[in-house]
């Protein structure tokens, strides 16, 4: 890793900075720990060369990360023994507003609502950490709230809580740390921030190839289909860099997983993530296939869900991600065909913004795992979560972006979203029309946009030939020269 630019990422990042050697620290696979966990304990035990001390480690992780299989000791050791346990996991919070009572839930470990309570004094001194999202992650404290002669219950309880988030995720900091760098630098350093070794990769397009999975990370309900070899690390990237996604591994998808269970009367996955990225999508079945179609259009066109018994909107992006044999890897080949049946529908397909050309991504080998300095992937991530928002990248595509009169919407709108996903990733700092590098901005945002969405349509043509021969609407930069 070249010297001068581990320099500037460090003056530029300070201690958003950590040194990551996924060889050395295949340990923390073995526990299941998400790379934004990791980062946070490499970070608490690093010196400033990046060396830690392997049994301190393992002792906190044996302190505060216990095995799953181990609850029913902790539940003893809090019931039996009245002992105040501290474990680092994520919680989630509600408050019952018929009786005003607030509990929590441990997602890892299984605890629901049912059986945890929050005192007042407690909810009143940890309240706006618990309330900063839908889950947040943190070291709790559990203790026993015992049942008494009224009928009352015995429930755990919360009794302290620290977050485990050592700094504040500036967006504005990390706009203007863009200027530092140049591009190729700052892709680079994108690489770094998912755990990606930047020089194990032949070239500037290949680093792009790989880039293009994090749109969903920046851009609301960007839906994407992805079909690659296996072993390019998308269920890695998916499923273990950011706390602000979900993946879900295959097998049957219902309404109510996805939207609303009215059993349980609670929410669906794409209502408490960024995005919602269904892998092994060839073993994806669904008992209504007609049903689960209707509601997809309709949450994919307009982010609202509509049952009979809740509706609700969102902003998460859906992506399909499957597996492509070596002979279907050409664009122009029909490669929608192996997808199951519920998505082998055009009018579904086409709320599909891009598609992701898979087989442009190296497969995962030992020269792409990051060894060096990098941006941690829990602040990274959290920069990412918090662009979202910011919609003063697609004013700037909009105005940039001329589209050709009767230009379809579905597509234009498929082309601008993505650009400005594109923006955000590469240049976060172009903040004003006057900011913006017209070269850059055609051959790195609104080509490979228009590129991505093509062959979506070409591919729908393949299976519906209302949709053959379609032409995208010829986009372009306006002030620039073509």
């Amino acid at each position: 890793m070249n010297e001068d630019y581990v320099e500037k990422l460090k003056n530029a990042f300070e201690d958003m900075v950590v040194y990551k050697d996924l060889k050395k620290s295949n340990f923390f696979s073995a526990i299941s720990l998400p790379s934004f966990m990791r980062d946070w304990l490499l970070k608490k035990f690093q010196d400033e060369n990046g060396e830690f001390e392997m049994n301190e480690m393992r002792e906190f992780i044996d302190t505060f990360l216990p095995r799953k299989d181990e609850w029913v000791k902790i539940k003893d050791r809090i019931m039996t023994d009245n002992e105040r346990v501290k474990l680092l996991t994520r919680i989630s919070v509600d408050i019952d507003i018929a009786t005003q009572s607030i509990y929590f839930e441990l997602p890892d470990f299984g605890l629901g609502k049912k059986q945890t309570i929050i005192t007042n004094g407690v909810w009143n001194e940890y309240r706006e950490e618990l309330t900063a999202g839908k889950e947040v992650w943190g070291v709790v404290e559990l203790g026993y709230f015992a049942p008494n002669d009224d009928s009352r219950v015995g429930k755990i309880m919360l009794t302290g809580f620290k977050n485990f988030c050592p700094y504040s995720a500036d967006i504005n900091y990390f706009k203007e740390a863009r200027t530092y760098f140049d591009l190729d630098e700052w892709i680079d350093l994108l690489l770094g921030a998912i755990d990606y070794n930047a020089e194990g990769y032949k070239d500037r397009k290949d680093k792009l190839a790989m880039l293009m999975r994090l749109l969903p990370f920046v851009e609301k309900r960007i839906n994407l289909i992805e079909l690659a070899p296996k072993g390019t690390g998308k269920s890695y990237l998916f499923g273990r860099v950011s706390r602000f996604g979900y993946l879900l591994a295959g097998g049957t998808i219902s309404r109510a997983k996805l939207f609303y269970d009215k059993s349980k009367r609670i929410q669906g996955l794409i209502f408490h993530n960024d995005f919602l990225a269904v892998d092994e999508i060839q073993t994806i079945s669904c008992s209504d296939i007609g049903d689960m179609r209707s509601v997809l259009k309709t949450y994919m066109e307009d982010g609202v869900y509509r049952g009979d018994a809740w509706s609700g909107v969102s902003d998460a992006g859906i992506v399909l991600l499957g597996n492509i044999e070596k002979e279907k890897m050409n664009e122009y080949d029909e490669m929608f065909a192996g997808l199951p049946y519920l998505f082998r529908e055009s009018a579904l397909l086409e709320r599909f913004h891009g598609f992701i050309k898979g087989w442009d991504i190296p497969r995962m080998n030992d020269d792409l795992k990051i060894c060096g300095f990098a941006l941690n992937s829990e602040y990274f991530t959290s920069i990412m979560h918090l662009l979202r928002e910011d919609f003063t990248y697609r004013t700037i595509v909009d105005f940039f972006i001329e589209v050709p009169e009767a230009a379809d919407t579905r597509d234009t709108e498929a082309v601008k979203r993505i650009a400005t996903g594109f923006m955000k990733l590469l240049f976060p700092h172009w903040q004003k029309s006057e900011d913006v590098d017209l070269y850059d901005f055609n051959t790195f945002c609104l080509k490979p946009a228009m590129k991505m969405r093509e062959i979506i349509l070409y591919q729908i043509g393949r299976l519906d030939s209302e949709y053959r021969g379609k032409e995208m609407p010829k986009l372009t930069v306006r002030g620039l020269e073509q």
